[in-house]
C-alpha cells in the first residue's frame, strides 16, 4: 500500500533533525500499528541507527542494541557494556559526526531498566551529546508520563514531541482506491490505522476482509483490542467490559454502572482513561458544557473498536464454532445502520471550523432534548444530527441519512418543523443541511436558498 498523509509529521521531524545546531531529543508516540516506525524510517538515513526493543532482559537488550550500532560503527559490539550509561557514553566518544539513534518501543526498555530515563537525562543535560536521540512507544500513557510529567527525569528535555493520531477519512480513499461511499464504509470498520488498511488491501473486498481477519479465531485482528489495552494497562478486563457494554447500547453512566453492577463513581477513572487513550468520547448536547451537562453519553470513538464491540464480541461463541459466514450475512443486514452513526460524526467533523454559506461555523455536534410546541403548549422530544453556530450567531441544522432513496422535500420539512420547537433557535437565521448517501429522489424539487444538500464526495473533499 502506498504511504499517504503524515506529510506534516515528516516535515516537522526532518526540520528538527536536520536544522538544529545541536543534538536533539525527540519523543514519538501513539497507539499500536499507527505508523510510528514507518514515519521514523521515512526520515532516517543509512547513517542513522534504528533499534526495535523487545521484552528481553537488560544485558540482552544492550547486546542487541550494540549489534545494531555496529552496522554503522563497525566493532562497536565487540565490547560487553555493563550498563546503559556505559553504552551511550561509549557511543558518544566513538562518533565525530551527528547522526540519529532511534530507540523504538522505548517502554519495553524502561520496563527492564527503570533507570534508563535518568541515564538519558544526564546525557542530554551534559551538553556534550553528539548524536540525536528519538524514543518511540505504543504505551501512550507511559510515553506521555515520561516527557510531560514534571516529576519525570526527561520532562522538558524533548525538542519535539509528536503524538501520531489515526489517519483521517479522505486518505483511506486514496490508499485503497475507493469511491467516496466505499471510503466512508471502509473507514467505519478499519478507522485510521494504516496496518489495518494493509490487511484489508490483501483481500478482494470489505466483507471478505472482515470474515478473514475478524470473524475467525485465527484472524489477525481477532484479539486486537486485548493487545492494544495491554500497552497501557496491567490487565484489560474492565476496559473490555466497558467497551462491550457501551458498544451494545448502554451509553448513559447510570446504564453502564447498572449493567456492570458497579457504582458510577467507581467507573469515572477507567472511563476517563479510555477517553484519554482515544477509545471513547463523551458526547454532550450542542450548547451545553461538559461540567454542567446531565445528559452526556459515552460512545466508542475509534471506528475499529466500535465495529469490534458491535459485531465480534457478541458473536464470539459462533465465531468459535466456525460460523463466520452466518454472522457475516446477519451483519450485512444491519451494516448501513451501523455506518450511519459514523456518517453523522463525519458530517459534524466536516462542518466544524469550516467556512460554508458565507459563514465560519464552530464545533458541530448532536442535540437532543425537549423542544416546546407553542400551539399545543407541551414539550416534545427532539433530536438533531448536526448543529453548529457561526460567529454571527446563525445556526446550522443538519439531518444525516445513510440510506438509499430519500426525498429532500420531506426531510427539509421535517427539519424545519424541528427548528420551530428548539428553544435556542428562536429569532435566529438558520441554514438547513441534508447529508445524504445518494442523490435525492425528488430531482425536480427546488431547494430554498437556505437549504443545502451534501453527499459523500462533498464530505470527503471538505475533510481533505
Amino acid at each position: 500500500m502506498q504511504i499517504v498523509d503524515r506529510k506534516e509529521e515528516q516535515r516537522r521531524l526532518k526540520r528538527v533533525l536536520q536544522e538544529s545546531s545541536s543534538s536533539v531529543f525527540v519523543a514519538i508516540y501513539g497507539r499500536r500499528r499507527i505508523g510510528k516506525s514507518t514515519l521514523v524510517k521515512l526520515v532516517l538515513t543509512n547513517e542513522d541507527v534504528y533499534y526495535m526493543a523487545d521484552k528481553s532482559e537488560q544485558p540482552v537488550q544492550r547486546e542487541l542494541l550494540a549489534m545494531a550500532i555496529a552496522e554503522s560503527f563497525p566493532g562497536f559490539d565487540a565490547v560487553k557494556y555493563p550498563s546503559w550509561d556505559a553504552l551511550f557514553t561509549s557511543l558518544n566518544y566513538r562518533t565525530n559526526r551527528r547522526f540519529t539513534l532511534c530507540l523504538d518501543e522505548f517502554p519495553f526498555l524502561v520496563s527492564q531498566a527503570s533507570e534508563l530515563p535518568s541515564v538519558l537525562q544526564r546525557l542530554i543535560d551534559s551538553n556534550t551529546l553528539k548524536y540525536n536521540i528519538i524514543i518511540c512507544g505504543s504505551s501512550q500513557q507511559m510515553m506521555e508520563k515520561a516527557v510531560l510529567d514534571a516529576a519525570e527525569p526527561l520532562y522538558g528535555r524533548a525538542t519535539s514531541i509528536i503524538k501520531l493520531l489515526p489517519l483521517r477519512l479522505p486518505y483511506i480513499k486514496e490508499a485503497l482506491g475507493l469511491t467516496d461511499v466505499q471510503a466512508i464504509e471502509e473507514y467505519a470498520v478499519w478507522g485510521g490505522v494504516p496496518r489495518y488498511w494493509i490487511l484489508r488491501e490483501s483481500e478482494p473486498d470489505l466483507f471478505s476482509a472482515i470474515a478473514y481477519h475478524l470473524l475467525n479465531v485465527n484472524g489477525t485482528l481477532y484479539d486486537e483490542p486485548n493487545l492494544l489495552f495491554l500497552d497501557d494497562m496491567t490487565q484489560s478486563t474492565q476496559a473490555q467490559t466497558l467497551l462491550s457494554v457501551i458498544g451494545n447500547g448502554c451509553n448513559r453512566l447510570s446504564e453502564i454502572s447498572a449493567r456492570m453492577e458497579k457504582k458510577a463513581t467507581d467507573l469515572s477513572r477507567p472511563l476517563k482513561k479510555l477517553i484519554d487513550l482515544g477509545y471513547l468520547f463523551k458526547e454532550i448536547p450542542f450548547g451545553e458544557k461538559e461540567e454542567n451537562s446531565k445528559r452526556s453519553l459515552y460512545k466508542i470513538a475509534d471506528p475499529f473498536m466500535c465495529f469490534y464491540y458491535t459485531y465480534v464480541v457478541p458473536n464470539r461463541s459462533l465465531i468459535g464454532m466456525g460460523r463466520g459466514e452466518a454472522i457475516l450475512k446477519k451483519m450485512e443486514k444491519s451494516f448501513s445502520e451501523y455506518v450511519s452513526f459514523r456518517w453523522e460524526l463525519f458530517c459534524a467533523q466536516a462542518v466544524s471550523g469550516q467556512e460554508l454559506f458565507g459563514r465560519v461555523w464552530g464545533m458541530a455536534s448532536r442535540w437532543w432534548g425537549n423542544g416546546f410546541d407553542e400551539t399545543a403548549k407541551k414539550a416534545i422530544p427532539v433530536e438533531l444530527d448536526v448543529v453548529a453556530e457561526s460567529d454571527d450567531k446563525a445556526l446550522l441544522l443538519g439531518e444525516c441519512k445513510w440510506t438509499e432513496g430519500e426525498y429532500a422535500e420531506r426531510l427539509l420539512n421535517m427539519l424545519s418543523q424541528k427548528s420551530v420547537l428548539l428553544p435556542f433557535a428562536r429569532h435566529r437565521h438558520i441554514e438547513f443541511v441534508l447529508f445524504l448517501k445518494s442523490p435525492m429522489l425528488d430531482v425536480d424539487f427546488s431547494l430554498p436558498s437556505d437549504c443545502h444538500v451534501f453527499y459523500p464526495k462533498d464530505i470527503v473533499d471538505i475533510m481533505f
